[in-house]
């Protein structure tokens, strides 16, 4: 047995989707207004082409009225998400609007009420059609299948009886699935045109998205800076203490790795609860006013540590104190991971209205010097500078491998 055609497959399939029934029953919910107000008047004794005209008319000022309700926007949207839209994203309030394409909020000004007075007029309209072509082609069908049908609802379109045609008395029945399909494709394609997220809601969804990526990139900085720093500091420890063969050199290598370790821990946990959004993190970040705990790390490790730190940075704002002690660990990791045990110049001033932070150590005789920019750990310390609108610059000058960065206090 052949399969059947890919075309008569592609009719058929919608016919088998609940969504086109869901939508069709959306459009027929439209025209209760209509027919409501088609009772009161006219009245549907005897309707004709102009009294069915005038219930298409008469309550579409109230029903455009409403639209100056902020929640009538709400309500529609989250109407045609349930009953327009395949799939269980249409049912999660959040994470629809851009999966979707119909927004679920209030409005916001009048131009989205403008669109939703649009939208309940033609939702009110393309129901009434529907609903009286859901009634009127089964009518058909029947007239030419030979039943009589008494009092027709619109009898001057209706075929006569004595026509008699059996043969041709599935085509309104198919007539009518084509009308179901085809306007409920056309009522979600307007859904999202009318009740679609505006440029407002635009805007605000993508300042949260890149709020978002920011953050993350944020998360990924702090992981780099504070575990790269554990872990760099713990393999020059080690490696120092192996090459001492000192018993109390060894113990002393062992509680500073133990220190930064469990430091390391406490940031990795406190990204973490960030990560997992439970709340907020139980510990702040360090700031540069500890930032004696990193010099004396490096120090333990074997490396000489010049540092002389200028200015009151207790009162730094938090963000460039928390930033700047970042880029000192990201510095002095650097520092050790490229240069090993040599001489470090560190130079922290805090002046007025500037921050100014500087790192150098002579270059390791017979290594080539970094590309500056290159490493992942230096395009974090710019992109730390460029938030807070500061600049870094790293490089080699003098025979030095340098690090500076100035960070504005205002």
């Amino acid at each position: 047995m052949s399969a059947p055609p890919l075309s008569l497959l592609s009719l058929v399939r919608p016919l088998v989707r609940a969504v086109t029934y869901t939508r069709w029953l959306h459009l027929m919910v439209g025209a209760i207004v209509p027919l409501a107000a088609g009772l009161v008047y006219p009245g549907l004794t005897d309707p004709g082409l102009a009294e069915w005209l005038i219930v298409a008319a008469l309550p579409v000022p109230p029903v455009a009225a409403i639209a100056l309700i902020p929640s009538a926007r709400r309500a529609e949207g989250l109407q045609a998400r349930l009953m327009l839209l395949p799939g269980k994203h249409a049912r999660v309030r959040r994470a629809t609007d851009a999966a979707t394409g119909i927004s679920a909020t209030p409005s916001a000004s009048w131009t989205d009420r403008g669109r939703t007075a649009l939208w309940l007029v033609f939702r009110m309209e393309a129901g009434l059609a529907v609903l009286l072509a859901s009634i009127w082609l089964p009518q058909c069908t029947l007239v030419l299948a030979g039943a009589v049908v008494e009092e027709p609802l619109l009898a001057a379109l209706t075929p006569s009886p004595d026509l008699g045609l059996p043969a041709l008395a599935p085509l309104p029945l198919l007539a009518l699935l084509a009308l179901v399909v085809g306007a409920g494709r056309l009522d979600t394609r307007t859904a999202r045109r009318l009740l679609g997220p505006s440029v407002k809601e635009r805007m605000t969804a993508l300042e949260e998205r890149t709020e978002r990526l920011l953050e993350r990139n944020r998360i990924a900085r702090e992981l780099h800076d504070s575990l790269g720093h554990a872990l760099t500091l713990a393999v020059v420890q080690a490696g120092a203490a192996r090459a001492a063969k000192d018993p109390e050199f060894t113990d002393q290598a062992l509680t500073t790795i133990e220190e930064t370790g469990r430091a390391a821990l406490e940031d990795l946990e406190r990204v973490l609860l960030l990560l997992r959004e439970t709340g907020r993190p139980r510990g702040a970040s360090p700031g540069l006013d500890e930032a004696v705990r990193l010099l004396d790390s490096a120090r333990s490790s074997g490396a000489r540590v010049d540092a002389e730190i200028t200015g009151s940075v207790e009162e730094l704002p938090g963000p460039v104190s928390r930033e700047a002690y970042r880029m000192l660990q990201e510095a002095l990791t650097n520092a050790l991971r490229h240069a090993g045990q040599v001489p470090v110049e560190v130079r922290v001033t805090a002046e007025r209205s500037r921050l100014r932070l500087l790192v150098a150590n002579p270059l390791p005789e017979g290594r080539p010097p970094a590309v500056p920019g290159s490493g992942s750990g230096l395009r974090g310390i710019r992109e730390r500078a460029a938030l807070l609108g500061g600049e870094a610059k790293a490089g080699v000058k003098d025979g030095e491998w340098r690090v500076a960065v100035t960070l504005p206090l205002r």
